[in-house]
């Protein structure tokens, strides 16, 4: 079994907690919870085969590491990166203005973890009305950013896809030999 931190990062309420409660708890609300600090969740994943042969039935444990919003607690939050192999990074469909930092938060993640790896979720798509193609395709073409995925933490839309992104990401770039 492979052990990897991973951190959840993003403006506040763009729906970092959500994404995490639908994925490891399969639940959602719609009351709104101010995460403050950290808060820590856990879950295993197995990750198949796939194509180019690397996670043959791996066994990953994610420690997920859900951190408190906005980007002025820079200080706080780079201890909490120490050591994370990989970020999602979330940004809000219906609120440009979290999209404009998104790259603030990758530069953030990649400053303390170099080679970390990062995978992007534009969260809310249900409530989006635009296309998202170009959103998507902007942040595909970001140095860094393995992928970018539309995601709704109130359908599941795309959750469980982004967190298993970020996983074979993190395998890819072990080549799965690596166990921590």
């Amino acid at each position: 079994m492979i052990l990897a931190k991973i951190c959840v990062l993003g403006e506040v309420s763009v729906g970092k907690t959500s994404l995490i409660r639908r994925f490891v708890d399969r639940s959602f609300s719609d009351a709104y919870l101010t995460t403050v600090g950290v808060k820590i969740s856990r879950k295993l994943v197995r990750l198949e085969p796939d194509p180019s042969g690397i996670a043959a039935d791996t066994d990953l444990q994610l420690v997920i590491w859900d951190l408190e919003g906005g980007h002025n607690s820079i200080d706080l939050s780079s201890t909490y990166l120490k050591g994370a192999r990989g970020a999602i990074v979330v940004g809000d469909l219906t609120r440009s203005s979290t999209l404009d930092q998104l790259q603030e938060h990758i530069d953030r993640f990649r400053y303390v973890n170099p080679q970390g790896r990062v995978v992007i979720a534009l969260n809310k798509s249900d409530l989006q009305t635009g296309a998202a193609g170009a959103i998507v395709d902007r942040w595909n073409d970001v140095a860094g950013v393995a992928k970018t995925i539309c995601t709704s933490a109130k359908t599941g839309k795309g959750v469980d896809e982004l967190f298993t992104a970020l996983g074979m990401s993190i395998l890819q770039d072990t080549g799965n030999a690596a166990e921590h």
